[in-house]
Formats: C-alpha cells, sequence, structure tokens
C-alpha cells in the first residue's frame, strides 16, 4: 500500500482515529489475503475494476460464509479468476496458478503441469461454482471509480490552480480508494458515498479547503450526493484509518 496516510498530529486539515477502535482477528485475515489478489492482479496485468471486482467477490463470499469453511486463497484465486470473466478480462487458471505460486514461493520456478498442478486447476474452477452458488450469481457491482472521476474533475474546476497542482489530491484520493479494497467497505456503504469520503479525505490530509464553501448553502461533498451526511463520511474515514493501521502492524 503506498496512499499517503492520513496525519494523526493537531494540525488543521488532519483526522485522528479513535483509540478504542482496533480492528478485529477476521479483518486482519481479510487484509492480508486482499492484499494477495491485488499484488497478483497486478502482476496478472489486471485492470482497476477487474481487481476491485475480485476484492468484491471476496469480501461478499465470505459474508456468507465462515471464516474457517474454505481455503482463504483458493477462493482469492477463484475471486480473481470469476472476476476477470465478470469484467471480461479473462485470465487463464494457469497464468493465476503461476503468479500465486511465486508470491508464497519467490524465485520458484512455474509449476509442472503435473497431478499436482490439474489438482490445483479443478479446486479453483469449483471453487468458483461453488461461490457462484452462494452468491445466487450476482457478481456485477456498481464500483466507485467512475463517481471518482467525475468529483474530480469537477474539485479541479473548483479549486485555484495553484493549489490543484501543488497537492497531489487525486493521486491521493485514487489510492485512498484502491486501498478501501482491503476491508469491506465496498459492500458497507454506496458507490457515491465512498468516492466523495476519499476525496474529502484527500482534501484534509493536505489542508486543502472548497473555496466559497462558507458561504454555500451546503456542503461541497453534499452536491456530489444529496443523500450523503457527515456521520457517513466519518464512518468512511474511521475505516480507512483502520486498515492504514494494519498496513503497519501486519508484515
Amino acid at each position: 500500500m503506498e496512499a499517503v496516510r492520513p496525519d494523526s498530529g493537531g494540525e488543521r486539515g488532519t483526522v485522528a482515529p479513535r483509540a478504542e477502535e482496533r480492528p478485529a482477528p477476521e479483518a486482519r485475515v481479510h487484509f492480508r489475503v486482499t492484499r494477495f489478489i491485488m499484488e497478483a492482479g497486478v502482476k496478472l496485468g489486471m485492470q482497476s475494476i477487474p481487481i476491485a471486482t475480485a476484492c468484491t467477490i471476496y469480501h461478499k463470499f465470505f459474508c456468507e460464509i465462515n471464516l474457517d469453511a474454505y481455503d482463504l486463497y483458493l477462493v482469492a484465486m477463484s475471486s480473481i479468476y470469476l472476476a476477470g470473466k465478470v469484467e471480461e478480462q479473462h485470465l487463464r487458471t494457469r497464468d493465476i496458478i503461476n503468479v500465486s505460486h511465486r508470491y508464497f514461493n519467490p524465485g520458484s520456478e512455474p509449476l509442472e503441469l503435473d497431478s499436482r498442478f490439474w489438482e490445483l486447476r479443478d479446486s479453483i474452477v469449483q471453487c468458483e461454482l461453488l461461490m457462484l452458488r452462494v452468491l445466487r450469481f450476482q457478481v456485477s457491482f456498481q464500483h466507485p471509480h467512475k463517481y471518482l472521476l467525475h468529483y474530480l474533475i469537477s474539485l479541479k474546476n473548483w479549486l485555484n490552480r495553484y493549489s490543484w497542482q501543488r497537492t497531489p489530491i487525486s493521486v491521493t484520493a485514487w489510492a485512498l480508494l484502491r486501498d478501501s479494497y482491503h476491508g469491506g467497505l465496498c459492500l458497507r456503504f454506496q458507490a457515491q458515498h465512498l468516492a466523495v469520503a476519499v476525496l474529502y479525505l484527500a482534501l484534509q490530509v493536505y489542508g486543502v479547503e472548497v473555496p466559497a464553501e462558507g458561504e454555500a448553502e451546503k456542503p461541497w461533498w453534499q452536491v456530489f450526493s444529496d443523500d450523503l451526511t457527515k456521520p457517513i463520511i466519518d464512518n468512511i474515514v474511521s475505516d480507512l484509518i483502520q486498515i492504514y493501521t494494519m498496513d503497519t502492524e501486519i508484515p
């Protein structure tokens, strides 16, 4: 994870996590596995939307199934395979297996096409079918990416050129959105709300204010989404901070 972490100091524009909030053990497990999905997805040449879909499929599956019911990384590999089909970026099971094998065994040679390989391939395919049944074939999702792109374009027009150029608001917002898929935010919050919240946090990190916000009838973030409230933004930001807390604690 390479996003700029929210500062927890006392300066204006910073957001501090509540001390009593600690990530649950299950969240730490899912963090590790979704980190694998993202890194494997990058090595497989997957675009951002298919990777987001793979993470969402994984999280949604374990909303329905106990954590210890199936091998987590087998589910992750099947999520990648299924996401490639859903988003029309088809991947070969052989490539998924080889990338996964090297992830867990750095520097190793690709697996031979022996019985072990075919057993793993069959397991991925069978797990994919299981996941489709468990999820009732509802594996298409509305992601925040298109909303964030639209909001960034609008915000760029609102801010003066100097404020926009001197701070990496766009890069940080995209990184925050990507990292949000380490947790289940994609299932707990609406896509529009998540897009606005990562943009809000990016602005807070760099202390950038939207011009004339004080004179406006409603805050800028509510202009983007009428049903969005400050408590929803705070909940999303809190969940993001928990993700970055796990990132500092998990090797």
